[in-house]
């Protein structure tokens, strides 16, 4: 079969690329290794080897052009093979979603027996990590993705938000800058939310193609369309093309979760999905769950402007969280101008003039322009298809190799429901091919996997809570560092919050790290590598942390929890 060439991607901001020249024309003889063409960025230029010997069959892509990256700009086959026998894969179920390529009849069933040691259905964290693993094993691998690579992530969750939270960082800054002696002219502002959608979108277009690259440089091959398994335990790509595999591997991640309200077709409620396109910026909004992705765009709309309510159900906001980091969060949400309400459940949405109303059960009416439902996402099981996994509480159950219940299949990610995060689903992906490829030999291990909210100030754990920690081990020590006696904070003007270090007392393990101030999504990982490397309080005080920095507070809390912090005035005895 012949080998595609493709634009490369050659830099994290790259999207396209300027053929300037080819060095062969098609019928010349190639070697793996000999230069191709020249390609130029809006950085630099660079020449592009043959990834394979053969034949320069055909160059889909002259000098002149410019091409998206990832996109074939030409094939190396077989000297005398027809492009008539090249179908390459993308070709049998259409790359782009506007329509088939085959117009005017169905594509017949494809039965690509015996060709793939592996197919993936689901092109986000777990799936497309599970697949460039799969590869690096020397596997050939298929991948099924019916919407955009990266999943709810980098398209509808992680990444978009990050672009909008990053204005209420801009913004925190212009308001931090006249008490460190910068004077604005004018501080007022107003919010162009087309740019900022508009600017979202170009981030996620970037990793998205990045992805789609790093499949096709692995050699994965992509199936663009719905996979779902049939009752032999092939994947059947949009009902027609049948994918036949060693292994399977279903990783459909998740889609928003809904509640039984009546009201809730509103068009003014929107979902997680939904919010991060509005072109208008709404002039009051009710968020409906008070859980990471509820108080992430809190936050991110009234630092715009949006007047902010939050209803949780549970006595705590992100109710996951050590109580008294969301208390903390909570005190720090509502300086911002964030109205809380918890403990608080509603009964129904009303229609208002064309706003809404949530109208709580002890008959309270909070009026807004939209409404956004966040109650977190559930597994999407879409792929599922003829197979009778054993479910639990609408996820796929899973042991600790990531097989279901149905030998040969696996399922990483939010499917699964174990722990829906986006670095959780990277390592199952990871976990899941391996234990596919090599027999269930690599079990997962979720010790060391943090939490992050990506508020103001940051959120970031691992472990234990305090509360699980006394429940499970009863007598636990607890060290604190408040960032207000950090230098680094101090100089940074980010004195808010704390980090909290949870250790069992026996032998001073440590079960649980929190953290709630500026950089702690980055402290979090060094916390992380501690839970993993299981190092005791004394090991981790036995290293020197430079100075003067932010972690110097995590420091500072282990060695707290023993009584030898130097930085705190001493403890009544």
């Amino acid at each position: 079969m012949a080998t595609e060439i493709i634009m490369p991607k050659t830099g994290l901001d790259m999207t396209e690329g300027e053929i300037v020249s080819w060095r062969k024309n098609e019928g010349d003889p190639v070697q793996a290794g000999e230069v191709l063409l020249e390609i130029m960025t809006d950085k630099t230029s660079m020449e592009l080897e043959a990834e394979a010997s053969g034949v320069l069959l055909k160059i889909t892509h002259q000098a002149g052009e410019t091409v998206p990256i990832a996109e074939v700009i030409g094939y190396i086959g077989e000297a005398g093979e027809s492009l008539e026998t090249v179908r390459t894969k993308d070709e049998i179920v259409p790359e782009k979603q506007e329509g088939p390529k085959h117009e005017g009849a169905a594509l017949p069933l494809v039965h690509l027996e015996g060709s793939y040691h592996l197919c993936v259905i689901g092109g986000g964290p777990a799936g497309y990590v599970a697949a460039i693993r799969a590869a690096q094993l020397g596997a050939k691998v298929a991948i099924v993705e019916k919407a955009e690579f990266g999943g709810t992530c980098l398209n509808k969750g992680c990444i978009p938000t990050k672009t909008f939270l990053r204005n209420a960082e801009i913004l925190d800054g212009v308001a931090q800058a006249a008490a460190r002696g910068i004077n604005f002219a004018d501080t007022s502002f107003s919010v162009d939310m087309k740019k900022l959608v508009s600017y979202k979108n170009s981030v996620v277009k970037k990793l998205t193609g990045g992805v789609y690259s790093l499949l096709k440089s692995n050699g994965v091959e992509v199936f663009r369309g719905v996979g779902k398994i049939n009752r032999d335990k092939d994947v059947v790509v949009d009902g027609k093309d049948i994918i036949k595999a060693d292994k399977i591997i279903l990783a459909g991640g998740s889609k928003v979760g809904r509640l039984p309200i009546p009201g809730l077709d509103h068009p003014a409620v929107l979902t997680s999905d939904d919010i991060l396109s509005l072109e208008e910026r709404p002039e009051s909004l009710v968020v409906i769950g008070g859980g990471v992705i509820g108080v992430e765009m809190a936050e991110a709309l009234v630092s715009l402007g949006t007047k902010v309510t939050i209803i949780e159900m549970a006595d705590y906001i992100i109710p996951a969280l050590d109580k008294e980091v969301s208390k903390t969060l909570r005190s720090e949400l509502e300086k911002r101008g964030i109205k809380i309400l918890t403990g608080a459940a509603i009964e129904k949405i009303e229609d208002r003039s064309g706003k809404l109303a949530a109208i709580l059960k002890d008959g309270t009416a909070i009026e807004a322009e939209k409404a956004l439902l966040s109650i977190g996402r559930v597994p999407d099981l879409e792929g599922v298809g003829e197979i009778e996994f054993e479910i639990e509480r609408g996820r796929i159950k899973v042991d600790k190799f990531m097989e279901t219940s149905v030998k040969g299949i696996y399922a990483p990610g939010d499917v699964n429901g174990l722990k829906m995060l986006a670095h959780t689903a990277f390592r199952m992906g990871e976990v899941a091919a391996e234990n596919a490829l090599q027999g269930n030999e690599r079990a997962l291990k979720m010790l060391s996997a943090p939490s992050v909210v990506y508020t103001r100030p940051e959120v970031a754990m691992v472990g234990l809570t305090e509360d699980q920690a006394r429940e499970k081990y009863g007598d636990v020590r607890i060290g604190k560092f408040a960032f207000a006696a950090n230098g680094r904070a101090l100089a940074s003007g980010e004195t808010e919050g704390f980090v909290k270090v949870v250790l069992d007392n026996k032998y001073g393990e440590i079960l649980g790290i929190h953290i709630i101030g500026a950089m702690a999504a980055e402290m979090i990982s060094q916390a992380s590598l501690i839970m993993e490397m299981e190092a005791t309080a004394e090991e981790v005080i036995a290293t020197i942390y430079g100075h003067p920095t932010y972690s110097e507070a995590l420091y500072e809390a282990i060695a707290d929890a023993l009584g030898l912090a130097i930085h705190l005035p001493a403890k009544k005895k």
